[in-house]
């Protein structure tokens, strides 16, 4: 009974200890994927817009950070710049930018299916874990 109780805890204590954290991280990566997607989309909506209604100017609000909004006059609307990763910041005309957009979003949406792959692979082998679990449970529980 003792041998039982050792191989639950252990089991136990692999789920908890190494197949969680390592699903969160996961879970947390893959959700700082989609915020990335997420602010692409709204750069490639922005620059639609600016696109459908011809405006050379505009107007907006900027954040500064920490939610604190200040207005700013872009009184040139030709080129906008994307930021391509390291702290770069590339001048790109509207039809760059939505190309080079485009490609971006590909390569986010395959890193994000890798983790929810990733994902499912982790919760398949907590599923494991715990049927195993209930099998030595049954185990224990048929022995006199």
């Amino acid at each position: 009974m003792a041998d039982i109780s050792a191989q639950i805890a252990k089991y136990e204590a692999f789920v908890t200890d190494q197949l969680q954290p390592d699903l969160a991280t996961v879970l947390a990566d893959r959700d700082a994927v989609y915020e990335r997607i997420a602010e692409y989309l709204k750069l490639r909506n922005n620059i639609e817009i600016l696109d459908r209604q011809q405006l050379t100017s505009l107007k907006t609000q900027v954040d500064l950070g920490s939610n604190f909004y200040v207005q700013a006059h872009v009184p040139d609307t030709t080129y906008v710049y994307v930021n391509v990763g390291q702290g770069f910041h590339l001048q790109m005309t509207h039809a760059e930018a939505l190309e080079y957009i485009a490609r971006k979003d590909t390569q986010l949406q395959g890193q994000a299916d890798k983790l929810s792959q990733k994902a499912n692979h982790i919760k398949a082998q907590i599923r494991t874990v715990y049927l195993a679990l209930a099998e030595i449970m049954q185990l224990g529980a048929g022995k006199p």
